[in-house]
C-alpha cells in the first residue's frame, strides 16, 4: 500500500529540518505553487495535477533501480529515495512530488514483523489479534526510528523545482489498524470487525496509540520539510457510516488536527467512501480525495463549498485510447467547474502496467486547459 514504493525502518540521525519550510508552505499568504494555491481554494493559472503511486514499477527509470536493490534497499538509502520520487517529475511534469515511501513503515519500528512477498505484497507475521497483544505494540519516535524518511526529505527540498511542491504522507489509524489484525490484505475484514465490534476497549488503545503515533509521524514530516502531506485511509470503505463515525473519524480527526497545527494544508483521502464523505469532511483536511466511484460534481455538492477536492481519474482509464482518455479528463474538468480547490489526480494509485505516455498525456491535456477565474464558493 504505498504511496510512492515500499519501505523499511532504519535508525536514522535526527532531522534539523527546514526553518523556511512551514513559511513556504500553508501558512504563506499567497504560495506562488499552483499546487498549493489550490490547497488554499486560491486561484490558479492551470489545474495542478499529480499522480498517486506516481513514482514506482511502471517507469523503466525505477525498475533499471530495483534491478540492482530491493524495495527495502531504496527505502533505507535517503539518496536512492529521493532519485526515485524525482523520477517522475523530471518524466512527466506533475504539480507535485510525492515522497517515496509506504504507509507501513512506521509499523516496523513499533514492532509489526513485515514482509514484502512478491506477488503478494505486504504480511505482517505477528498480527494483533486480541487485547493481550497490544502490548507488543510500542510508541513510535520518528526522528529516532525514521531518521532516513527525514533525510530523505531533506535532500528533496534542496534539489526540487520551486515550483514543485514535496508532499508527505501517512496511513490513517484505521487502515493501519486493519492491516496489524488481518496481517496483510483482506476481502471483508472480518478479523478488524470482529476486534473492533467484540472488544471496543482494545480497538481503542490500538486506534489512540495509532492516531499518536501517524500524527507525531506526519509533524516530524513537516519539521523536514514538506509542504503539504496526504492522510491515505486505503481500506476505511469497508465501514458503513455508523461504524465510521464511531470507530474511525475521532482517529484520523486527531492525526488531521495535529497537522493542521502544523499550518501545511491535509489531504484527505480513502476508497470506496461516497457514503462516507460528509463524515470525513467533518474529520478534517483543506482537501478532500474521492475515488473514481462518485463524480467528481456529485463527491463536490456532498462535501460542499468549504473544501478542495482532489480526483479522480479511474487509474484504468489510462490504458484507453488517447481520445477516450481525453474525454474523461475533460469530463473531471468540467464537473469540477473551474471552482478553486481542484487537484486532478486518479482515484486510486497509478497502476503497475500504465503506460508512461499515458501519464504525461494526462498532465498536457489538464495543464492546456485554463480554468476560469471564479471565486471561491
Amino acid at each position: 500500500m504505498s504511496a510512492g514504493g515500499g519501505g523499511v525502518v532504519e535508525t536514522g540521525v535526527r532531522a534539523g529540518g527546514d526553518p523556511g519550510a512551514v513559511e513556504s508552505g500553508f501558512r504563506a499568504s499567497e504560495p506562488a505553487a499552483r499546487f498549493l494555491r489550490a490547497c488554499r481554494r486560491l486561484t490558479v493559472d492551470r489545474t495542478p495535477v499529480w499522480f498517486m503511486r506516481q513514482a514506482g514499477r511502471y517507469m523503466p527509470e525505477y525498475r533499471a533501480i530495483r534491478a540492482k536493490h530491493s524495495l527495502l534497499d531504496i527505502c533505507r538509502q535517503a539518496e536512492l529515495a529521493a532519485q526515485v520520487t524525482l523520477q517522475p517529475v523530471e518524466a512527466l511534469g506533475v504539480d507535485a512530488a510525492i515522497l517515496f515511501s509506504d504507509i507501513l513503515l512506521p509499523l516496523i519500528p513499533m514492532g509489526a514483523e513485515l514482509e514484502m512477498v512478491e506477488g503478494r505484497g505486504p504480511v505482517i507475521h505477528n498480527p494483533l489479534r486480541q487485547a493481550a497483544d497490544l502490548g507488543s505494540l510500542r510508541e513510535l519516535q520518528p526522528e529516532q526510528d525514521l531518521g532516513f524518511v527525514l533525510q530523505t526529505i531533506q535532500i528533496l527540498r534542496r534539489q526540487l523545482p520551486e515550483q514543485v511542491p514535496l508532499i508527505g504522507f501517512a496511513g490513517a489509524p484505521f487502515t493501519l489498524a486493519a492491516y496489524l489484525i488481518e496481517g496483510g490484505a483482506s476481502r471483508d475484514f472480518r478479523r478488524t470487525k470482529r476486534l473492533m465490534l467484540q472488544q471496543p476497549a482494545a480497538w481503542r488503545a490500538l486506534m489512540e496509540k495509532l492516531a499518536r503515533a501517524m500524527g507525531e509521524y506526519l509533524a516530524a514530516q513537516v519539521r523536514a520539510g514538506v509542504q503539504a502531506v496526504q492522510l491515505f485511509d486505503s481500506w476505511v470503505g469497508a465501514l458503513g457510516p455508523e461504524d465510521y463515525q464511531a470507530c474511525a473519524q475521532p482517529y484520523s480527526r486527531q492525526v488531521l488536527q495535529q497537522v493542521a497545527a502544523t499550518g501545511v494544508p491535509a489531504i484527505h483521502f480513502g476508497t470506496g467512501t461516497a457514503g462516507l464523505l460528509p463524515a470525513m469532511r467533518q474529520a478534517g483536511g483543506e482537501v478532500i480525495g474521492v475515488d473514481w466511484r462518485i463524480p467528481l460534481d456529485q463527491a463536490w455538492q456532498t462535501l460542499g463549498p468549504a473544501v478542495g477536492i482532489q480526483g479522480n481519474l479511474d487509474p484504468a482509464a489510462l490504458h484507453a485510447p488517447r481520445p477516450e482518455l481525453e474525454r474523461r479528463v475533460l469530463q473531471i474538468l468540467a464537473q469540477a467547474g473551474g471552482r478553486p480547490g481542484h487537484i486532478f489526480n486518479l482515484g486510486h494509485g497509478v497502476l503497475l502496467d500504465t503506460p508512461v505516455e499515458a501519464l504525461r498525456s494526462v498532465v498536457e491535456i489538464v495543464h492546456r486547459q485554463q480554468p476560469e477565474p471564479v471565486e471561491a464558493r
